[in-house]
C-alpha cells in the first residue's frame, strides 16, 4: 500500500528569512500615501515599481522568463508576508490580479514563444496584466459568456463587452476569454486570446467602487478588434479547460495577502485592547473584547494552515480543487468577519477615514465576490461530496 508523504508546513529558514525581508520591505516602501490614493481612487505607481524591482512580479515565474522561480509554497509565504506588511490593500490585489489572473496563465498554456515575449516585461513590470472573462450577465457561468471571437484568415475578430475587470484601467496586456464556435460542446466552446490593450478596437471605460480602490476597475469593449492568430492562447476550444485548470492559482494563491491581512487585524487589535484605557483599566481587560480577538485569532491560524496546505500541495504537483474552494471561502468570510470586529473595537473613530479602519473593512467586502463568490465555492465543495454543485 503506497502511503502519501508527510505535509510539512514549517516554513524553512530560507522562508522564514524571504518573509522577514519581505515584512521589512513592504512596511518600510509601500502604503506611506495609501490614504490619498484611496480617497482620490490612483493606482501606485511608485509602489508598482518598487515590487518589481524587488522582484515580487516574478516570484512563481521560471528564472528564463526574467522571475524568481520560487516553489508554490514558497510564493505563498511570500504573498502572505507582502499581505501583512503593506497597507494599500488596492496595490497588492493589483499585484495579484496581473501575477496568478494574466501571468501564471502565459507561464500554464503559452508557447515558447509567447513565454519569451511576454513574460520577462511582466516580471519587470514594464507591463501591467489583466484578466478579462466576466461579462454583464456571465460571472460565474463562464459557459454562457458572449464576446466572440471569429476567425478571419490569419487573425481572430473579437466582438463583445467585459465588466468589472480589475487593473483593466492601467493594464498594457489582457488574457480574454471569447466563444469561438456556436456548435461546439458547451467546454470546447471558448477560447483564450493574448490581447495588448493598443489593438485597434479593444477601448476601456473606468469604473468607480467601495474598496480596492489602488485597483482600477474597468468595462472592457471590443469592436471588430483583431488579434493576430498567434496570439491565441493555448488551443482553439480550449479555453474552458485552460480556465479550470489555472483557476487554482487565482483562488488559491490571490487569498495569500489576505491571510497576511488578517495577521496584520489581529496585531493592530492586540495593541489597541492593550492601551485603549476605558474605566481605569486596558480595553483587553474586558472578556467582550479579549474573546473578539482570541476568534480572530483562532481564524487566522486555521486560514494559515489551510493556506499552507494548498501551497505545499501545489508544491508536491498535486491537484488541490477542493482545498482552494475551502481556503477562498474560509479566509474571505474570515477576513470581513475580522475586519468589521476590528471597526467596532476601535469604536467611533474606527469609523472615521483618519484612522484607516474603514478603508480595511471596505477593502475586504469584495473578498466574497471575486474569484468566485462564497455561494460558488460552497457548491463546489458540496459537489466534490457528491452532493449538489455547478454544472
Amino acid at each position: 500500500m503506497t502511503t502519501a508523504p508527510a505535509m510539512h508546513f514549517a516554513p524553512t529558514r530560507e522562508q522564514t528569512v524571504l518573509r522577514n525581508r519581505v515584512r521589512r520591505f513592504a512596511r518600510q516602501q509601500l502604503g506611506a500615501d495609501v490614504a490619498r490614493l484611496d480617497r482620490e481612487r490612483l493606482f501606485d505607481r511608485d509602489g508598482w515599481k518598487a515590487c518589481a524591482d524587488f522582484g515580487v512580479l516574478g516570484w512563481p515565474i521560471p528564472a528564463e522568463y526574467g522571475g524568481a522561480g520560487l516553489d508554490p509554497l514558497t510564493t505563498i509565504m511570500a504573498f502572505e508576508a507582502l499581505g501583512q506588511g503593506c497597507a494599500d490593500n488596492g496595490l497588492v490585489f493589483a499585484i495579484n490580479n496581473h501575477l496568478f489572473a494574466c501571468a501564471v496563465y502565459l507561464l500554464d498554456h503559452g508557447t515558447p514563444e509567447q513565454c519569451k515575449r511576454w513574460l520577462p516585461a511582466l516580471c519587470d513590470g514594464s507591463l501591467i496584466g489583466a484578466h478579462a472573462l466576466t461579462e454583464e450577465e456571465t460571472g460565474s457561468d463562464m459557459l454562457s459568456l458572449r464576446t466572440t471571437a471569429v476567425r478571419d484568415g490569419g487573425r481572430y475578430v473579437l466582438n463583445g463587452t467585459k465588466m468589472f475587470i480589475s487593473n483593466a484601467p492601467v493594464a498594457d496586456l489582457f488574457i480574454v476569454f471569447a466563444r469561438t464556435s456556436e456548435t461546439a460542446a458547451p467546454q470546447q466552446a471558448l477560447s483564450a486570446f493574448i490581447v495588448p490593450a493598443d489593438t485597434p478596437g479593444l477601448t476601456v471605460r473606468e469604473i468607480p467602487k467601495a474598496g480596492l480602490r489602488g485597483t482600477p476597475m474597468g468595462e472592457v469593449s471590443f469592436t471588430d478588434c483583431a488579434v493576430p492568430a498567434d496570439l491565441l492562447l493555448g488551443s482553439e476550444g480550449g479555453g474552458y479547460a485552460a480556465f479550470t485548470r489555472t483557476m487554482e492559482w487565482e483562488r488559491g494563491f490571490m487569498v495569500a495577502s489576505q491571510v497576511g491581512v488578517l495577521a496584520r487585524l489581529v496585531d493592530r487589535c492586540v495593541r489597541h485592547a492593550s492601551t485603549r484605557q476605558q474605566f481605569g483599566r486596558p480595553i483587553g481587560d474586558f472578556q467582550a473584547v479579549s474573546h473578539t480577538i482570541a476568534d480572530m485569532r483562532v481564524r487566522l491560524e486555521l486560514s494559515q494552515l489551510l493556506l499552507y496546505k494548498v501551497g505545499w500541495l501545489r508544491s508536491q504537483g498535486r491537484l488541490a480543487l477542493n482545498e482552494v474552494s475551502m481556503l477562498k471561502l474560509y479566509v474571505s468570510e474570515s477576513l470581513k468577519a475580522s475586519a468589521l470586529e476590528t471597526m467596532q473595537l476601535h469604536g467611533a473613530r474606527g469609523y472615521t477615514e483618519d484612522l484607516g479602519v474603514e478603508r480595511e473593512v471596505r477593502d475586504v467586502l469584495a473578498g466574497t465576490i471575486y474569484g468566485g463568490t462564497s455561494q460558488i465555492q460552497r457548491s463546489i465543495i458540496s459537489g466534490l461530496l457528491g452532493l449538489s454543485g455547478p454544472a
